[in-house]
């Protein structure tokens, strides 16, 4: 990430989800951020801090469900549906705010901006793959959204 330093263009406001892994990326880019909690990741429940792998071993019928159903939470924290609804209320609050906004996020919360953007469903969710550090950019307003997808942030920003 530091090395990414400098490869955003200037925001009128930056926002960070609270999670360790976002204010420590936004720290490496030297981002001065406002914490944002509405753009949390995706909030696992009893799954939280261990890997996929390990629970798809210790529950793979509830890794299935959760994985096939966009309303399913058998981790007893939020479902895809509610996440992609809560960026999506973020998203169409957030549209009308003056200039240019960064977030620094995880992943999810990039899916979720991207299927509400795309209006694709939630069941398109996991198959978007958003690799780390890159920018996701979203232009438009409520209703109306333009996506530039996945430009590794050591690429130089191409004009507007």
């Amino acid at each position: 990430a530091r090395a990414a330093a400098g490869a955003l263009r200037e925001a009128g406001r930056v926002l960070v989800s609270p999670t360790v892994r976002c204010r420590e990326t936004a720290g490496a880019l030297g981002l001065d951020v406002v914490e944002a909690p509405e753009l949390t990741g995706l909030e696992v429940g009893r799954w939280r801090g261990r890997t996929l792998d390990e629970v798809a071993a210790a529950e793979p019928e509830a890794v299935a469900r959760w994985l096939a159903d966009p309303a399913a939470a058998p981790h007893g924290g939020e479902s895809v549906q509610d996440i992609c609804a809560r960026v999506a209320r973020w998203l169409e609050a957030s549209a009308p705010a003056q200039g240019h906004t960064l977030a620094v996020v995880e992943p999810e919360v990039v899916r979720a901006a991207v299927v509400h953007a795309l209006g694709a469903g939630t069941s398109a969710f996991w198959r978007l793959d958003v690799p780390p550090l890159t920018a996701t950019e979203l232009t438009g307003r409520v209703g109306r959204w333009n996506l530039r997808l996945g430009r590794p942030l050591d690429a130089p920003e191409t004009g507007r």
